[in-house]
C-alpha cells in the first residue's frame, strides 16, 4: 500500500438560502439554530399559535435530533447502527422504530437502483478512509475486492415486523450517512407540525424541508450552489419550493488525490471504488428529506447518463451539473424543469 495524500474540503454544503425576512407584528419571524451531527442546523419559521415559545420550538427540534443521533449516528460508538455494526454474524439486534423505518426504505431504493445505492457501503467507505477512522493507505485490489464481499443487502438478514436484524456474513456493517440528517430533518419538520408552526425552513447540513410560505408571502427561495473547489460560495440557481424537501450530494470538495488522479468520498458499492465519472454534483426535490438525500446520493454513485434515465423513469425532479471538458453544464429533469425560474437549468 502506498500512502495517501489527504486533501479534504470538509462536507459539501452545497445548498444556500435566498430569504427576506421582512415581517412585523406576530407574524416576524424568527430564526435559530445550533449543531448536530457534526454540522450545523438552522431554522426560520413564522406564524406559530401563540402559546408556542421559540424555547418549546428548539426543544422539540432537538429532541427529534437526538433520536437519530442515538440510533443512526455511525460515529457515535454508543449508538444503536455502531452496536449492530459491532456485532459478531447470526447476532440477532432489536433495532427501533426509526431506525426499521430507515432500514426499510434504504434497501427498498438499493433495488430501485440495483446496487448503485447500499447502506452495507460502509467496509467500502472505511477502506478508502472515509468512515470514523479518517484517512487511511491507499488500498490494493486485494483489500477492495475483500471488502466487496460483506457488501449487500443479502449479508443481511432483517425482519421488519418484529424489527430483527442479523448480519449473515462478518464484517457486515450499516453506514446511514446518506439518510440520517434528512429523516432528522423530516421528524423535526413533523414536531413543528404537531406544533402548529404552519410556515417554516428547516435545514441541516444541506438538507432542507419547506412547509407553507416565506415571510415575504410566496414561495420559500433555495438556492442550489455553483460547484467551486474552493470554499466560495455562489449560486448556480434558484428554486422556488413550498412544502417538500431538498438535498444535495456533490463529489467536488470531500475527496483525495492519489499520484495525480482525484477520487471522490462517494463509492460505488457495484466496484468498490470512488466514483470518477462526470457528475459534480446531484440536486433532487422530494416530499421527503430524507429520500431527496438518499436519491442524490444514489444518482450521483450512477453517473449523468444512468442518473436521468432514472429520474426521468421515476418522475423525480432532479438537477444535475456535470462535467463537459473543462467546463460545467447543468441538465434537469422534467419533473424539475417546472420548478426553475424559466424551465431551464
Amino acid at each position: 500500500m502506498t500512502t495517501l495524500r489527504i486533501t479534504m474540503r470538509g462536507p459539501a454544503l452545497v445548498l444556500a438560502f435566498c430569504c427576506l425576512i421582512a415581517c412585523g407584528g406576530s407574524d416576524r419571524p424568527i430564526q435559530t439554530g445550533g449543531s448536530v451531527f457534526g454540522t450545523t442546523w438552522s431554522l426560520t419559521y413564522w406564524g406559530a399559535p401563540e402559546p408556542v415559545t421559540g424555547v418549546t420550538v428548539q426543544e422539540r427540534v432537538e429532541a427529534a435530533f437526538a433520536i437519530v443521533n442515538k440510533s443512526m449516528n455511525h460515529y457515535d460508538p454508543d449508538s444503536l447502527i455502531s452496536a449492530f455494526n459491532g456485532l459478531a454474524e447470526d447476532t440477532p439486534l432489536e433495532v427501533d422504530w426509526d431506525f426499521a423505518y430507515v432500514l426499510t426504505a434504504a434497501l427498498a431504493l438499493g433495488e430501485v437502483t440495483q446496487g448503485a445505492y447500499d447502506v452495507t457501503v460502509s467496509p467500502l467507505t472505511n477502506l478508502w478512509g472515509f468512515g470514523p477512522a479518517g484517512p487511511t493507505r491507499f488500498p490494493t485490489e486485494t483489500a477492495v475486492s475483500a471488502a466487496l464481499g460483506s457488501v449487500g443487502a443479502s449479508h443481511l438478514n432483517w425482519q421488519p415486523d418484529v424489527r430483527l436484524l442479523t448480519k449473515l456474513t462478518p464484517g457486515v456493517a450499516l453506514d446511514f450517512s446518506s439518510l440520517a440528517k434528512g429523516y432528522a430533518v423530516d421528524l423535526a419538520a413533523d414536531a413543528l407540525d404537531e406544533l402548529g408552526v404552519a410556515h417554516f425552513m428547516l435545514e441541516v447540513g444541506g438538507e432542507v424541508r419547506v412547509s407553507g410560505v416565506s415571510p415575504r408571502g410566496d414561495a420559500w427561495r433555495i438556492a442550489i450552489e455553483r460547484p467551486e473547489p474552493d470554499l466560495r460560495r455562489s449560486v448556480q440557481v434558484a428554486l422556488s419550493l413550498v412544502d417538500t424537501g431538498v438535498a444535495t450530494s456533490g463529489d467536488y470538495r470531500n475527496f483525495f488525490e492519489h499520484e495525480g488522479d482525484r477520487y471522490s468520498h462517494l463509492i460505488d458499492p457495484r466496484d468498490g471504488y470512488p466514483v470518477q465519472h462526470d457528475v459534480i454534483s446531484v440536486t433532487v426535490v422530494h416530499g421527503s428529506a430524507m429520500m431527496a438525500d438518499a436519491w442524490a446520493t444514489a444518482l450521483t454513485v450512477m453517473g449523468s447518463a444512468e442518473a436521468m434515465a432514472m429520474a426521468e423513469a421515476r418522475g423525480l425532479a432532479v438537477y444535475l451539473i456535470i462535467r463537459s471538458g473543462d467546463r460545467t453544464e447543468a441538465v434537469a429533469s422534467t419533473a424539475m424543469q417546472r420548478l426553475l425560474p424559466d424551465g431551464r437549468p
